[in-house]
């Protein structure tokens, strides 16, 4: 498989709402182009693309593979990219390297909540655009109520250029709009028919609505168009391109990946009109320059736009070359380290299998085995060209996992460590307040994966374990108390005595102690063993076991011995009076509380804020987005949005997104705090 010139690649991304058929597609466009010798994923034939264990038990995409297709004198880079909310970092990622996404989308149920997503962010990304309707041949399907649907969501802009010859179990093939033909798919072979008269004013009006989509790229033919003159057939073709490419028609095609019909057409436009990487436009760069897409610079550029661990290859950078030529034994500079990182070898990659090429140009998107690079790296000659991250889906769902036997730690946070440097949308974390090890990560499929994958490869198994929540105790009222500890041995024993003073700190400070100590009551030297004994003693807290903050201390009294009075006494004495008072200075638990910030639909606005106050949570505003979203606000519990990203994929259908950041604490409910302390006075009495 030789490397294409930049002129001939187009690079594509399939996405859409999971299940709706994307691998079918990818799979059957790798069989009618030769590629491979069966539809795969079908009849009991093994698929090409989701190979992974894991894919093939859950039977849906984890991971971005890639199905390079030469067809007609076009290399079409097709990555299929996995859907599934919890993975859909992956086609976020992909998305930051084609030049257009194509939107799988069922005949029946039409656009879904993933599409949805996916279009703003393709929209954002500036990525052209188009639909392969799929399913066609169900007895449910509806094309016509399904491109409403589509243009209802998604603009006017949307146009067919295939049309479906029959629907349901009548379904024969398609009509290619773009040529005014009848098309039916024998196996690999194609047959060209006539229009059926049936269909004739049908596909005439089809052909009057992409003309006129399609004329706006040229202002003299527009106005052709406008005096009422008929383009041309070479005309129209012509348009086709700079139309897609200027996002100002959305081509929408029909078909059956399962029957392969209407998939020869899609690649056929894909090659013809779609964009190659040189009419996408710049690549933004962090400092807020860009990076033109080019082959004549013969200084390379390569975006890592993701890595993978696999077990039988090991690391695998995918890459794609922004400018000049990259070829096996090239060093370039990782923009990120600053370290060079050596390109020993290029492979063209079809599912799990390689195929090692000489060189890659650029647009063109290969394989590097054994790269340092993490996902979002830029790698130059200089080192100084970075390209802008890219946007990944919010991390909220957060739980805390512990190894089934106490040696396997170790393990078990490298091994994860290692996971979420090839994937962005996951992080592992020791919270030390709370002593657990944390992952953050989109949903709970994905940490199942990762738990699985980290049993099969390291035989080193591992649990969820509830989230411990990081409350804290204060205090609402002034107190004092005496601490004194005295305790003989038989030779030199230990005597400490203090009084202190507990109040209230209003300023949002965490501690502060004062020394209003008098006349020696206290020697000088032994003042900080008091101090030392407080924040012991504050670590610990006073009824429920958690960290004591927001107090001022102050020492105002005491007495010593001579020789039995020591640091160790002191901060003894200190522990004592410092329980004592807070016991009658009012003590309180706080929990922490977090900023959340919701953006749904408006019709489920309802049901959001009304699980907010059954949060314990208060809604502190509402407003639309420039999209027409409800933007709900609010601030809950921490303790009550553990679960929150699974909660919310509920109660919207997969439609909302959240983001979430800390907000200070607040003091829980009597009832609340009630049961903390039951939990701790139990846990004491079981030694837990």
């Amino acid at each position: 498989m030789g490397a294409p010139k930049t002129g001939n690649v187009r690079n594509v991304v399939l996405v859409g709402q999971g299940g709706v058929g994307k691998t079918s597609l990818a799979e059957a466009m790798l069989h009618l182009s030769g590629k491979t010798a069966r539809l795969g994923g079908h009849d009991g034939t093994k698929p090409t693309l989701d190979y992974d264990a894991e894919e093939v038990k859950r039977e849906f995409s984890i991971s971005t593979a890639i199905a390079p297709i030469d067809w007609k004198g076009a290399r079409i880079n097709v990555l299929d990219a996995p859907c599934y909310p919890d993975f859909i970092g992956d086609a976020y990622a992909a998305m930051s390297v084609v030049e257009a996404a194509i939107f799988v989308v069922d005949a029946a149920a039409g656009p879904q909540s993933t599409t949805v997503k996916l279009w703003y962010a393709a929209e954002d990304l500036r990525l052209a655009r188009s639909v392969f309707i799929n399913r066609i041949d169900r007895p449910d399907a509806d094309y016509d109520a399904c491109l409403d649907l589509l243009r209802e969501r998604f603009g006017m802009r949307l146009g067919a250029v295939t049309l479906p010859w029959g629907t349901g179990e009548d379904f024969n093939g398609i009509i290619d709009i773009v040529r005014m033909k009848a098309r039916r798919c024998e196996g690999v072979e194609q047959t060209e028919f006539e229009i059926p008269e049936e269909y004739r004013a049908a596909a005439e009006a089809a052909h009057e609505t992409l003309t006129e989509l399609v004329a706006e790229a040229d202002d003299d033919l527009m106005e052709r168009y406008l005096e009422g003159e008929t383009l041309t057939q070479a005309e129209i073709e012509g348009l086709m391109a700079k139309a897609i490419a200027k996002r100002l028609f959305v081509p929408v095609f029909v078909g059956s990946c399962i029957k392969e019909q209407g998939v020869n057409s899609l690649m056929d436009d894909i090659a013809s009109y779609f964009p190659a990487p040189t009419d996408y436009g710049e690549m933004p760069l962090i400092d807020g320059g860009t990076l033109k897409i080019s082959s004549e610079d013969d200084r390379p550029v390569a975006f890592v736009f993701k890595t993978l661990n696999d077990p039988s290859q090991g690391r695998l950078s995918f890459i794609k070359v922004i400018t000049g030529t990259v070829e096996p034994g090239l060093e370039l500079v990782n923009a990120r380290t600053r370290k060079g990182e050596r390109l020993a070898h290029l492979n063209v990659m079809c599912g799990r299998d390689m195929t090692e090429v000489g060189h890659a140009y650029a647009g063109d998107i290969v394989v590097v085995p054994k790269l340092s690079a993490e996902t979002g790296d830029t790698l130059s000659v200089s080192g100084k060209v970075e390209a802008a991250a890219f946007r990944f889906p919010n991390s909220q769902y957060r739980i805390a996992i512990e190894a089934e036997n106490r040696g396997d730690e170790e393990k078990l946070f490298t091994f994860i460590d290692k996971a979420c440097q090839a994937d962005p949308t996951m992080r592992i974390e020791r919270d030390e307040e709370t002593g657990q090890t944390i992952i953050s990560a989109v949903g709970e499929a994905q940490v199942s994966v990762l738990l699985n994958r980290l049993e099969d490869r390291t035989k080193v198994e591992a649990h969820i374990v509830p989230l411990r929540i990081p409350y804290r105790e204060t205090i609402r009222r002034v107190a004092s108390a005496q601490g004194r500890h005295k305790k003989q041995t038989g030779g030199a024993g230990q005597f400490g005595d203090c009084h202190l003073r507990v109040e209230p700190l209003l300023d949002g400070e965490d501690y502060e102690f004062v020394d209003e100590v008098v006349g020696g009551r206290i020697p000088r030297a032994l003042i900080p063993a008091v101090d030392r004994g407080v924040q012991e003693a504050m670590r610990d807290g006073v009824i429920a076991g958690y960290p004591l903050t927001g107090v001022r201390v102050a020492c105002y009294d005491g007495s010593y011995h001579p020789v039995d009075s020591n640091e160790m006494a002191f901060r003894a004495a200190a522990r004592i009076a410092l329980r004592k008072a807070c016991a009658e200075a009012d003590p309180v638990v706080l929990e922490p509380m977090r900023d959340i910030t919701v953006t749904i639909p408006e019709s489920y606005a309802g049901a959001v804020m009304g699980d907010v106050s059954a949060s314990r949570g208060r809604v502190t505003g509402m407003d639309t987005n420039e999209r027409g979203d409800t933007v709900v606000k609010a601030t809950v519990p921490y303790a009550e949005l553990t679960d929150y990203a699974t909660r919310l994929r509920s109660l919207t259908r997969g439609n909302g997104d959240f983001e979430m950041e800390p907000a200070g604490y607040e003091q829980v409910p009597y009832d609340v705090q009630k049961h903390l302390v039951e939990f701790y006075e139990e846990s004491r009495v079981q030694g837990r």
